[in-house]
């Protein structure tokens, strides 16, 4: 059965981005920390990667984390989605109007302009459709920005929260968790590796 899963590089303050992100500097600074274990050589980083981008039917993100990925400092042969990892899913992005022209043309993009809720609907049936067509369970992806994985959180979409808790305090700037009513969480697995701390959880 295809889940939606919420999966992003967290500080150990919590913050998804290090001060003053933008176009040019999409993480913030030393927010590059974040995503070492995603370049990482570690046997158990490769495998968490590998396995998370092959389950990948459909990829859900906020309109200001694709205007960071088409930018011209964005995504590239190396730096893409599963960074080099073999898989190109579907990718849903909510907006409020969709962009003019789109750099990254060879992926496959849907803008969806009426909300939050709509997006994930959409990402489950295209992730369903690709497990039909490829004969193997997929899932739809959120993968942020912070905003769209909390507001998704907060509206009962999730049904798994994956965190690549990185070893680094980033003091400010986007936070994960920013209130909202709580949530309980069931732990399934941790994976700790010589870069990062990968957390699993069942949302209740």
């Amino acid at each position: 059965m295809t889940r939606i899963i919420a999966d992003i590089s967290v500080s150990l303050d919590g913050f998804v981005t290090g001060p003053d992100p933008g176009p040019d500097n999409g993480l913030g600074t030393g927010g590059e920390a974040l995503h070492t274990w995603a370049f990482s050589e570690d046997p158990d980083d490769r495998r968490v990667l590998r396995e998370a981008t092959a389950r990948s039917g459909a990829v859900v993100l906020g309109r200001r984390l694709f205007d960071i990925v088409d930018g011209p400092n964005g995504w590239d042969d190396t730096t893409g989605y599963g960074a080099g990892e073999v898989g190109k899913p579907a990718f849903i992005v909510v907006t409020s109007s969709p962009p003019e022209t789109v750099r990254l043309a060879d992926l496959d993009w849907t803008f969806v302009t009426t909300g939050l809720p709509a997006a994930v609907t959409a990402a489950r049936e295209r992730a369903e459709a690709a497990s039909s067509t490829s004969g193997k369970d997929l899932d739809a992806f959120l993968m942020g920005g912070g905003a769209t994985i909390g507001s998704a959180l907060a509206a009962g979409l999730v049904d798994e929260l994956t965190l690549h808790l990185a070893p680094v305090v980033l003091g400010s700037e986007t936070q994960l968790f920013t209130g909202g009513a709580p949530r309980t969480l069931v732990q399934r697995s941790v994976t700790s590796t010589s870069t990062v701390t990968h957390l699993t959880y069942d949302v209740l």
